[in-house]
């Protein structure tokens, strides 16, 4: 399959695409309250689709695999964090950075990752299914950006509950999808609907106001997170034989100085109506900062091996090109070049899987 021609216009995610993960996340808030959270389970459509788990399937060598469906293979590899790392914004499921390091490397990656989830959240998702694993062999945590917006986030459900403003912040809570912006009403509204809201007074409800620490304190607090969780994920793979690394994952903000025209138009259309994911971010987007907090979980975390892909992502020959589909995920062309990122870092891609028989893609 190859990739979608069109998967991003001036709003970001192509209005199909934009439908399918809406819904998809909609549905996924009806999860049990005494488990992880999770997506809507065995989830189907041309965009995304998950397993009995709610976790999303990974593509390699025609073949599809979960956490809940990994047929035969003797060795698997995982990718973990949030939406960036489940594929938010490809076309469809052979086109996440998974279904990329599977057809690179000749091996089967899973998927584990789900939306908002921080760090300490991610490593809950490899415990609770790790016995369905098997061998694992290498563990990638594409990650950070969730556990920042966790610091924010704290704040605000620790500051004054003012009665006037508890209905603001439930509706904000209610649309915490890691940077999924409202969708408009799946069906046309009636004749006495529309002419109601005509008649009705206009009421221009902002969004709710917090007051938030200094940006450095709580980029500090997320990067000691951070390195306190890839501690503990080393302790626990330490008698395995998995290799773990962890990889910063990208942020519009600090991966470029020069906009190509597509990512310049849907910024401006961002700027319109912000995603609140977006504003938990919004005063961190300096690069200074960025740099500082990758200093700081690089540190934190050591020995695990750390890399920004804010910096890497540049080495791509495809970095020009239009890849964001919003200030935090991917579209086709940017997760296969993110993939191939990986792969040359890490040293994944083996001689030895040519001669395995794989339904060729084109690579970009």
């Amino acid at each position: 399959m190859t990739p979608s021609a069109t998967t991003t216009h001036a709003q970001g995610l192509a209005s199909p695409l934009h439908q399918d993960y809406q819904r998809f996340l909609l549905l996924g808030s009806r999860r049990a309250p005494h488990t992880l959270h999770v997506h809507e389970s065995g989830y189907r459509s041309s965009t995304i689709n998950t397993d009995a788990l709610g976790l999303r399937y990974s593509h390699c060598a025609g073949k599809r695999f979960s956490a809940a469906e990994r047929g035969g293979a003797p060795r698997i590899n995982l990718l973990v964090g949030g939406s960036t790392a489940l594929g938010i914004g490809a076309s469809s499921d052979e086109h996440t950075v998974a279904s990329h390091l599977s057809m690179l490397t000749g091996e089967v990656w899973l998927s584990l990752a789900g939306c908002g989830l921080n760090a300490s959240q991610e490593l809950l998702m490899f415990l609770t299914h790790q016995h369905r694993f098997g061998e694992v062999g290498h563990v990638v945590l594409l990650s950070g950006l969730n556990t920042l917006a966790h610091e924010a986030l704290g704040e605000v459900l620790a500051g004054p509950h003012d009665p006037q403003q508890a209905k603001a912040h439930q509706a904000y809570l209610n649309s915490f999808n890691e940077g999924m912006p409202p969708t408009g009403p799946a069906r046309r509204e009636s004749l006495w609907q529309r002419l109601g809201q005509a008649l009705a007074p206009r009421r221009n409800e902002p969004p709710p106001t917090w007051s938030l620490s200094a940006p450095e304190k709580r980029l500090a607090r997320a990067a000691d997170s951070i390195g306190r969780t890839l501690r503990q994920w080393d302790r626990m793979l330490a008698d395995s034989h998995a290799t773990l690394t962890f990889i910063l994952q990208p942020l519009l903000p600090w991966c470029r100085e020069t906009l190509p025209a597509g990512e310049q138009a849907m910024l401006a259309a961002l700027k319109q109506q912000p995603a609140n994911f977006d504003r938990l971010l919004e005063d961190t987007f300096d690069s200074q900062l960025h740099m500082a907090f990758f200093r700081r979980i690089k540190s934190q975390a050591d020995p695990v091996p750390c890399y920004d892909m804010n910096s890497m992502l540049s080495s791509s020959p495809v970095f020009g090109a239009d890849l964001f589909v919003d200030r935090l995920h991917l579209n086709d062309l940017g997760n296969n070049a993110l993939a191939k990122v990986i792969t040359a870092k890490l040293g994944l891609a083996q001689e030895r899987h040519a001669q395995r028989k794989v339904t060729p893609i084109k690579l970009v």
